[in-house]
């Protein structure tokens, strides 16, 4: 029903070859015969976390993105590494930004945030039956850790105070996970 929607890559060359992503320059046949560029971010993937404390608190973090230039109130969350499969990014990802461990994980869905100009895909978790240990920070990772209530996160992002894609899109497939029972 769509196949008509589909282009042909004629060609396809590395621009930028970075440290954490690269990026991509095809050349493409659309399906009416025309011919255009498509220049694209290849990124190796990401995990988020929704990590709910048994008081019911979402752990959350404030962190500077340097891209836009401020800081962020967010869910925990990094890219994956070569081969590693995305629960065991999200346990070790959980462990180094909040020092939290995990028993009790469920897999809610996967985020493609910017299709446009990115092939990226977040694998969105929610963590429950937490204990708390030592926080492992990457070299040059600063954050703080926060725990909020889930109803005043929820609160935060209708009033546009957390406007992070991941964060929000998590929000809601935790929400649905909860009201089932999770």
């Amino acid at each position: 029903m769509t196949a008509h929607l589909i282009e042909e890559t004629l060609s396809s060359e590395e621009v930028f070859r970075g440290v954490f992503f690269h990026i991509t320059r095809d050349r493409v046949r659309l399906s009416d015969g025309h011919e255009t560029v498509r220049e694209y971010i290849k990124h190796p993937g990401a995990v988020a976390i929704v990590a709910l404390t048994d008081a019911g608190q979402i752990v959350m973090e404030h962190q500077y993105r340097h891209p836009v230039g401020k800081v962020f109130l967010e869910i925990p969350a990094g890219k994956l590494d070569p081969a590693e499969p995305p629960l065991a990014c999200a346990q070790r990802e959980l462990l180094e930004e909040t020092g939290y461990q995990a028993a009790r994980w469920q897999h809610l869905g996967t985020i493609h945030p910017c299709i446009g100009y990115a092939d990226e895909h977040i694998e969105i978790f929610l963590a429950r039956s937490l204990t708390k240990t030592e926080r492992q920070l990457d070299d040059g990772e600063l954050l703080d850790v926060v725990e909020l209530s889930f109803d005043g996160v929820l609160a935060s992002v209708m009033q546009g105070a957390i406007t992070d894609a991941k964060t929000i899109s998590a929000l809601f497939f935790a929400e649905r996970a909860l009201r089932q029972g999770f």
